[in-house]
């Protein structure tokens, strides 16, 4: 019973998220069409705290999120971190239960979602991109969809999303693998920086 509430709560406030995000960004969706009728892993650039729902109201399908345990000490964002069941990582640690967490997803058959920034604006301050997406990427054999959301993201200011046509790694067999790991990464980072 108390799955199916939150199922139902869930698709409310995704639907006032979605027409939130049309009208107050003046939100344009683009490449919906790439997503193919698989799962996937959702890769896209981090700007605002609006990214993660604008991912989740475009992208037609269900998702989990990971997102820093931060988050959720905002009573609004923990609210939505309970309806769409994300998955929290300790920043800056090497989280064990996210990790078997996610990996448990992927072999499930979920899709995610994962900002390899890892922060806001990560690449602007000069950070260096976290591995996470191509470590599942290459552990699952699950294609990544690059997911670029460009404009100002001031309320009233359009804002686009673009969802860019589907990676496949599946030649990479060792997440292990420094090497593999990185090319992975920085391809999922160049493919998202073409479609801002």
């Amino acid at each position: 019973m108390k799955k199916k509430l939150k199922k139902v709560i869930g698709k409310i406030v995704e639907s006032i998220l979605f027409v939130y995000c049309k009208i107050v960004y003046r939100l344009k969706i683009v490449g919906t069409e790439n997503i193919p009728n698989e799962q996937v892993i959702f890769c896209g650039n981090h700007r605002s705290f609006i990214d993660a729902p604008i991912i989740k109201v475009t992208c037609k399908r269900d998702v989990r999120f990971l997102a820093k345990e931060s988050l959720a000490k905002n009573k609004f964002l923990a609210f939505l971190g309970w309806v769409f069941e994300v998955v929290y990582v300790k920043r800056d640690s090497k989280d064990v239960s996210a990790l078997k967490s996610t990996l448990s997803l992927l072999k499930k058959g979920d899709s995610i979602a994962i900002f390899p920034e890892g922060t806001r604006n990560g690449l602007e301050k000069g950070e260096s991109v976290k591995s996470g997406a191509a470590f599942f990427a290459i552990k699952s054999g699950v294609k990544v969809v690059p997911v670029g959301i460009s404009g100002e993201l001031k309320p009233f200011k359009k804002t686009k999303v673009t969802y860019g046509k589907p990676l496949d790694f599946s030649i990479y067999k060792d997440p292990k693998d420094k090497q593999e790991v990185e090319t992975v990464t920085n391809t999922i980072m160049e493919e998202i920086k073409k479609i801002l």
